[in-house]
């Protein structure tokens, strides 16, 4: 009979700060790819092949039953939009140009321990966006959106031996505020 991962570690142990500052950087490099991911599917000039790549690449970062929300200045609701889908809409974007930049990334939550000994936090980002036809700008904003960061044990077999390690996955992404 198999071993369930939780048999090879002990107790649960909280992060000890060295790890935490591993596991925040973790964090922030996936969502700095993430906003790389963005910006080329969301671009008209990304081939369509290479769209299809860099979306593969960027549904590996998410837990799975991740959402992103979605809002425009012309419209209240915030939609809702399941990963794979809401990468499918960016590219399908009726613009003759999109840019798509994230800046002022950072935690606005500390890591908690949940019951099932997991990790989790937000990141806030601000997220500029703008359409363009031609020359011209069609539609421009800025959205505030707060990331669900989890972090969980996780193990490895390597040569034989196991190794256990803390792993990071990107949860919702939530509108919190657009503005122009």
């Amino acid at each position: 009979m198999g071993q369930s991962s939780a048999d090879y570690f002990e107790e649960e142990e909280p992060i000890d700060p060295e790890q935490k500052l591993k596991v925040d950087s973790m964090a922030m490099e996936k969502i700095r790819d993430l906003s790389k991911y963005i910006a080329i599917i969301g671009s008209k000039s990304t081939p369509f092949s290479e769209a299809n790549r860099v979306v593969s690449r960027a549904l590996e970062l998410f837990a799975e039953g991740s959402v992103i929300g979605v809002s425009s200045l012309d419209k209240e609701e915030v939609k809702q939009y399941e990963i794979k889908k809401y990468f499918e809409r960016l590219m399908a974007l009726s613009y003759d140009k999109v840019k798509i930049q994230w800046f002022d990334i950072q935690y606005i939550s500390d890591l908690e321990m949940t019951p099932d000994g997991k990790y989790v936090g937000v990141v806030t980002i601000y997220q500029k966006f703008e359409g363009l036809q031609g020359d011209a700008l069609i539609y421009k904003d800025v959205t505030k959106k707060d990331i669900t960061i989890y972090v969980e044990r996780k193990i490895m077999q390597v040569e034989g031996t196991h190794v256990n390690f803390w792993d990071v996955l990107l949860g919702d992404i939530v509108v919190s505020e657009t503005v122009l």
